[in-house]
C-alpha cells in the first residue's frame, strides 16, 4: 500500500481515426516513435511508467519508490510530454499529433506483480479510477 503517489494517464487524440488511414506498420511505427521520446524523457524524472496499451500511456511517481514530490514529478514529466509530441507527424497528412493528458490525480493506491505470463506491476484503487476518468473526460 503506498499513502500518497501522483497518477498521469495519457493518450493521442483521434487516434482511432487517425489509424484508419494508415498501415498496421505506420500504426506501430507512430507509436514507438512517441513511446521512445516519452520514456527519454522519464529518464529526467522520479517516474515509474506502468504501461501502454495502444495509444494509452501510463505513469505514477511516488511508487514504486516513495517520494514526497510526486506531483511535481509528474506536472514536469506530463509538460515534457507535451514537448516531446510535437515532433511526432501523421505520416499520411504531415499533422503533428496531440494528446490528451488528464488532470493528474495524487492519493493512495495498493501496487502488485499481477500474473504468471507477462507479469505485470498493476495498480489498484480510487485515486487509478479517478485519474483515469479525468483524462478520458479532459481535452
Amino acid at each position: 500500500t503506498f499513502e500518497s503517489c501522483t497518477i498521469l494517464f495519457s493518450d493521442v487524440v483521434d487516434f482511432t481515426s487517425i489509424c484508419a488511414s494508415l498501415t498496421p506498420m505506420e500504426v506501430v511505427s507512430i507509436l514507438n516513435e512517441m513511446y521512445t521520446k516519452f520514456d527519454k524523457c522519464l529518464e529526467n524524472h522520479n517516474c515509474y511508467k506502468v504501461e501502454t496499451i495502444g495509444d494509452a500511456y501510463m505513469l505514477v511517481s511516488g511508487l514504486p519508490e516513495r517520494a514526497q514530490n510526486h506531483a511535481t514529478e509528474i506536472i514536469d514529466m506530463a509538460f515534457d510530454m507535451l514537448d516531446a509530441i510535437i515532433t511526432v507527424s501523421n505520416p499520411i497528412n504531415n499533422a503533428k499529433l496531440k494528446i490528451r493528458i488528464g488532470y493528474c490525480h495524487s492519493g493512495q493506491v495498493v501496487a502488485g506483480i499481477a500474473g504468471i505470463k507477462m507479469p505485470r506491476y498493476c495498480l489498484f484503487g480510487d485515486a487509478v479510477s479517478k485519474a483515469n476518468i479525468i483524462e478520458q473526460t479532459s481535452k
